[in-house]
């Protein structure tokens, strides 16, 4: 439903829109619509009367399809060609040829006029008018020579124009434009009116033309002989001008040569002073700057060998100092040294010497374990040992095994042999007080 009503309403439009093309006519500006039909009336006209049809001229009316007809008249301009062969007023046959310009008038008066008569049949209209000025030129023409129409043709338009203006009226029409274009005539009598004054005007010319002649050949001598004379004036003139142009020329040579001559002068004290500036200079700079650079490396090396000699003696004197000290450091500590193992030496053989038996038993407690693994070598072959008495009886077997097998005593002996002996300072070894070797 929702769907139905804007259909409708676009149907409805488009109904209306044709039928109103169908309705409205639309006049242009250069015809006018005649409308005839039922209602299709229009008012008076100055004190015209009603027409039995409608005009509408430039704008648009409505027109009831079936009931009323609408026709178009064109407005605009035409053109009709004339040509009429009639006889002047002094019995010399001549065809005249000529056109007229014309149109519907733009009143309604003239329209309803020119619709009654042309609606249907506009284009017999040029054969209306063709008519209608054939038969007024000739008139006309009939009461003219041919010396009026050849020198006064408004005269034959403006009368033709004026016998057929009522006529024009009558149908609705307007000349814009009537034009005579050609007048000739079969007897040569035209021609023969213009001979005479053809005659003079060529007799006059000739005269004419003989006087130019002869003003032009004066004139032409006269030019010839300015032209003579120009001639020697430019001769006189250019020669005294190539005299100029020479002397000119030769001065000009010498200043040239003046100026070369200074140029080249200038040129040569530019090149030296370039010279003395570019390379002179520049040499004598750079080879102060060699002998300065010089002078500077040697004072560098001089300063620079001072100086490492003077590292050197210092480093000498160092190094010597700190040999001396060493030396004396190292001659204070093997000394000191010398006397520490001398007061040992000599406090071990007292000890030695007051308690021999005290010093051995600690020399023994201190190897102790090396002399047990000495007297252990005694059992190494030994499969199966049953010791009695327990520890007592262990201890016992370990005493007479050291005893017996010599390997424990002698160790004893290296000891107490190691106690007597001890290097001097200067490293001689003193001889062994207090004590025997065994062999």
């Amino acid at each position: 439903m929702s769907i139905a009503i804007p259909i409708a309403v676009v149907v409805a439009l488009i109904v209306l829109i044709i039928l109103f093309k169908m309705v409205w006519r639309v006049a242009e500006p250069n015809e006018a619509l005649i409308i005839s039909g039922l209602g299709a009336r229009s008012k008076p006209i100055d004190g015209v009367d009603s027409l039995g049809f409608k005009i509408v001229t430039g704008k648009g009316t409505a027109v009831l399809p079936g009931f009323q007809v609408a026709r178009r008249l064109r407005l605009d301009s035409r053109a009709a060609n004339l040509e009429v062969n009639c006889v002047t007023q002094q019995g010399i046959p001549v065809r005249v040829l000529g056109v007229v310009i014309y149109k519907v008038g733009d009143d309604f008066v003239s329209i309803a006029n020119a619709a009654r008569r042309f609606l249907e049949q506009q284009g017999s209209m040029d054969g209306a008018i063709h008519e209608l000025f054939t038969g007024h030129l000739r008139s006309i023409i009939g009461g003219l020579t041919v010396e009026d129409l050849i020198l006064n043709r408004e005269r034959l338009t403006s009368e033709t124009r004026s016998s057929a203006a009522d006529e024009m009226s009558k149908l609705g029409l307007v000349v814009d434009s009537l034009q005579i274009q050609e007048i000739d005539d079969e007897t040569g009598y035209i021609m023969n009116l213009g001979r005479p004054h053809a005659a003079r005007v060529s007799s006059a010319a000739r005269i004419a033309e003989a006087e130019r002649d002869q003003e032009a050949t004066e004139r032409e001598q006269e030019a010839e002989r300015q032209k003579a004379a120009v001639i020697r004036d430019t001769e006189i003139k250019k020669a005294e001008y190539e005299g100029q142009v020479r002397q000119a020329e030769q001065q000009a040579r010498q200043e040239v040569i003046l100026k070369e001559t200074r140029n080249a002068e200038l040129e040569a004290e530019r090149t030296e002073k370039r010279l003395e500036s570019e390379i002179r200079k520049p040499a004598d700079a750079r080879a102060y700057e060699r002998v300065k650079l010089a002078e500077a490396e040697r004072e560098e090396r001089i300063r620079r060998a001072e100086a490492q000699a003077k590292e050197i003696q210092l480093k000498a004197q160092r190094e010597a100092e700190a040999t001396r000290i060493l030396g004396e450091a190292q001659a204070e500590a093997t000394r000191q040294k010398g006397l520490a193992e001398a007061e040992a030496i000599k406090a071990r053989a007292a000890a030695l010497a007051e308690n021999q038996e005290a010093v051995i038993a600690q020399q023994l407690a201190e190897n102790w374990p090396q002399i047990v693994e000495a007297g252990a070598k005694v059992f190494g072959n030994v499969d199966n040992m049953v010791v009695l008495n327990g520890a007592d009886g262990m201890e016992d077997m370990l005493a007479k095994a050291l005893t017996l097998g010599g390997t424990g005593l002698g160790l004893a002996r290296q000891m107490l042999a190691g106690m007597n002996t001890a290097p001097t300072p200067n490293g001689h070894v003193p001889a062994v007080t207090n004590a025997t070797q065994d062999d």
